[in-house]
């Protein structure tokens, strides 16, 4: 079965992370980088989001 892509607003909404936020944590190393799918577009595969959320501290 094919991966499924998640465009940027979809993982804002997701993760709960700002734009500008995504892109300091991945400038840090600290979050998934996008695949680009087309010439211009890119988009971050599902599994990557839901391993880097399943990594992350659970708030007590």
């Amino acid at each position: 079965m094919a991966e499924i892509h998640l465009r940027r607003p979809a993982v804002e909404q997701i993760t709960g992370l700002s734009r500008t936020t995504i892109y300091k944590l991945m400038n840090a190393g600290e979050f998934p980088r996008p695949v680009k799918i087309t010439g211009k577009a890119v988009a971050w595969p599902e599994s990557a989001i839901s391993q880097w959320l399943a990594s992350r501290p659970v708030a007590t």
